[in-house]
């Protein structure tokens, strides 16, 4: 029987379109707009005789891609073998979650293995239902400044979505979490760091916003680790060191070199006051799955037909027919795109999937309200190299999703953990990261604020809040009083083909004309492009470079991707007035950010002179 999938944020809201022109002019053609299983109405039966793209699978890239050619008026099929849109970036109800991992276990889930799942036996008994919850294969979270949010504002896919604001960054070391201090005021005011330790940050942080500018002072390590210019130009201490390069610059391992560490720092801090005070938002509902959706959703408004349960049986690339599981059949005129996952068996010249990222996603019986800040639902929390038990080499980062982000009922929260450690060491990793999460929340939440002088802090507001998540000593001295309580726990291993913190390599999409390329044997050119699965980067940033890569190679130009005017389509669409935006006009968003955020634009630069 089908678990029924929960509703998200786009099935809550109706189409504000008015297609019955709009979609024939941008596509050239008199077809009615299909709708989205679940949000509208039920998928058509019948598949168009031709098309000009195929695509397999309904992955994030792939429906970003779908939505960019459909808008530029390609005519597009995109398929997915699951009931579900999302695929490698799906969200999933328990119940879902259960299949998958049952799918992965039989051999049917191509590029996952070793997937493990317990469920508490609270959730059979009636306390929780399984669309309660929405987990993620894949989590992110979307930097305030960043292509993919500039696309979904240009393409108004954030229309269907709503988004909240996640400013809680803690660092792991010497068994406590130190919140991250990122703001001039915060550098000037904490008590622990001394003054030239913090004229030194300053100095850098005024430096890295403009790194590209200045090569005389960086180009010497371009090919050594970060780590020692941080150390060697700026005299910075360890803490910041490793502050800067795992939770400013979320990178896995110390020897990252000087010139990517230094534009993923630079990431976060010209993301910071973008639309109020903190770096990064986080989609409601869950995360790329939603968005998956909302560009289907888009796509589907400029002409694209979908059909979920269906799969590729096989495409003669001389004829250009592509042929389905239900048996019918299409003409491609351009390209056919294929998630590895969801290739046809026996295809040839799929990427090898060489790299390993290993991920444990716990659903537990407590709040961790104490990781937030004030009003937020939300936190990440890094350990760096060697900071846990187990020694591990690489960093193991933590995105913690509380009940207000809609992703789990109350008093309870969702934790992602993941690594690129491979093998037992990076089980053993998540494993020990995992008993430091327990034993931090359990400690912070059973200890008696009351009773710990200097463990309350005031905001400017005058609200009593608790010191961060760092266990300070009068934490340690609290015994734990109980044990959490984890309602379900989930191990696997994802394969991909794009190295950590890497953006897409175009040669991944270079298979055509290769002899071992061919869907079927003796054809002279396959027309097969297969797309990148999801890296270990826990933000987008790879997803639009990856969609603008594919674009271009299938259309020859990047030049119309997502080159919308909906402003001149005012005779034929109708909008909702209060739905429009334009990038000067965040309250319009529906972001949800609260009331109480600033949300005009700041110019972080300009906060950080001395």
């Amino acid at each position: 029987m089908q678990a029924e999938r929960r509703k998200s944020m786009a099935e809550r809201r109706p189409s504000t379109l008015n297609r019955s022109s709009f979609s024939a002019e941008r596509t050239g053609s008199a077809q009615v707009v299909p709708h989205l299983a679940g949000i509208e109405d039920p998928l058509p039966n019948s598949t168009p005789e031709k098309v000009d793209v195929v695509l397999v699978g309904t992955g994030l890239v792939e429906s970003i891609l779908a939505a960019a050619l459909s808008w530029q008026g390609s005519s597009v099929l995109q398929i997915d073998a699951n009931s579900y849109y999302g695929d490698t970036s799906a969200t999933l109800t328990i119940d879902q979650l259960n299949q998958w991992v049952q799918e992965v276990n039989r051999g049917q889930s191509k590029c996952y293995d070793n997937a493990k799942l317990h469920i508490s036996g609270l959730m059979g008994r009636g306390s929780y239902k399984s669309r309660d919850f929405g987990i993620d294969l894949s989590p992110k979270i979307l930097f305030a400044k960043s292509d993919l949010l500039s696309i979904l504002l240009k393409s108004r896919v954030h229309q269907y979505l709503e988004f909240q604001s996640l400013s809680s960054f803690h660092t792991y070391e010497n068994d406590s979490f130190e919140r991250l201090t990122n703001t001039k005021q915060e550098i000037f005011t904490n008590p622990s760091l001394p003054l030239m330790t913090k004229r030194n940050l300053m100095k850098f942080i005024k430096f890295v916003l403009d790194w590209t500018n200045q090569p005389e002072i960086w180009d010497a390590y371009k090919d050594k680790p970060v780590a020692s210019f941080l150390v060697e130009k700026f005299k910075l201490e360890r803490a910041q060191v490793y502050e800067l390069i795992f939770s400013i610059g979320l990178c896995y391992n110390i020897d990252v070199k000087t010139p990517e560490a230094l534009q993923r720092i630079r990431r976060y801090l010209t993301s910071f006051d973008v639309y109020g005070p903190f770096p990064v938002l986080y989609s409601k509902y869950g995360g790329p799955g939603e968005l998956s959706q909302g560009f289907c959703r888009s796509a589907a408004v400029a002409g694209a037909t979908y059909k979920l349960n269906e799969s590729m049986i096989s495409y003669n690339p001389d004829s250009r027919i592509a042929v389905f599981s239900d048996g019918s059949k299409v003409s491609v005129t351009e390209k056919v795109v294929i998630a590895p996952t969801q290739c046809p068996k026996n295809s040839g010249n799929v990427p090898e999937q060489k790299y390993e990222v290993q991920r444990l996603t716990c659903v537990v019986d407590k709040t961790c309200s104490e990781w937030f800040t004030e009003g937020e639902n939300a936190a990440v929390v890094v350990f760096p190299p060697d900071s846990l038990k187990s020694g591990n080499r690489q960093a193991v980062q933590v995105l913690i999703m509380g009940s207000g982000s809609d992703v789990c009922p109350a008093g309870t929260s969702v934790w992602y953990l993941s690594t690129t450690e491979s093998g037992v060491r990076g089980e053993m990793d998540l494993d020990a990261a995992l008993g430091a999460l327990e034993e931090s929340i359990m400690r912070e939440s059973s200890a008696d604020p009351e009773n710990d002088q200097g463990i309350l802090e005031v905001d400017n507001q005058g609200h009593m809040t608790l010191n961060s998540v760092k266990l300070g000593q009068s934490f340690k001295e609290h015994s734990q009083r109980e044990k959490l309580q984890v309602l379900v726990k989930l191990y696997f291993k994802q394969f991909t083909s794009t190295p950590p913190f890497e953006v897409v390599d175009p040669s991944i999409f270079d298979v055509d004309g290769a002899p071992n390329g061919k869907l079927i044997p003796g054809a002279s050119d396959n027309g097969v492009i297969y797309t990148a699965l999801p890296s270990a980067e826990i933000s987008y940033d790879e997803a639009i470079t990856a969609a603008r890569l594919l674009f271009q190679k299938i259309v020859g130009s990047d030049d119309d991707f997502f080159d919308l005017d909906f402003e001149d389509q005012d005779d034929d669409v109708q909008m909702d007035e209060s739905a429009v935006i334009d990038d000067d006009d965040v309250e319009k968003m529906n972001m949800n950010l609260g009331s109480e955020m600033s949300v005009e634009p700041v110019e972080f630069a300009g906060e950080m002179e001395i």
